[in-house]
């Protein structure tokens, strides 16, 4: 029998000073069985530090949500949708292979990835030429 993924809550004030985006977010995480706690922690950190871009990509009129994760290697981490449909912002959280980042490029205006482990550069290193 597989294991499950789990449900973990959080509510999460962001008061971006920078940004002039303040609002209060109650999330739901679903930590896939093989995701680390500190992985989960930054894809949290993620939709935190990019919060202000549904005032300032979308005017407000979007959706700032959590993909399917691990379970689902084609959906992001972390995405802003309009409401038309159309990707704004597309995160992956660790150190995703070119190909799927590339896909991403062509799905979503903008792609951000949040690197955490030590071995960061090293990854960047391999991928940088492929992806310019």
């Amino acid at each position: 029998m597989a294991l499950k993924s789990t449900i973990f809550k959080a509510a999460l004030a962001v008061a971006d000073i920078d940004h002039g985006y303040y609002a209060d977010h109650v999330l739901t995480l679903a930590r896939h069985p093989s995701e680390t706690d500190e992985r989960m922690m930054v894809r949290l950190a993620a939709l935190a530090l990019n919060a202000h871009t549904l005032q300032s990509v979308c005017g407000g009129d979007g959706t700032l949500a959590f993909g399917a994760g691990l379970s689902s290697p084609d959906d992001p981490d972390v995405f802003l949708r309009d409401f038309t449909g159309r990707t704004r912002l597309w995160i992956e959280v660790g150190q995703p292979e070119d190909k799927p980042l590339a896909k991403a490029c062509g799905k979503a205006d903008q792609v951000h990835v949040y690197c955490f482990h030590h071995a960061a550069e090293v990854w960047w290193r391999g991928i940088e030429n492929k992806l310019t």
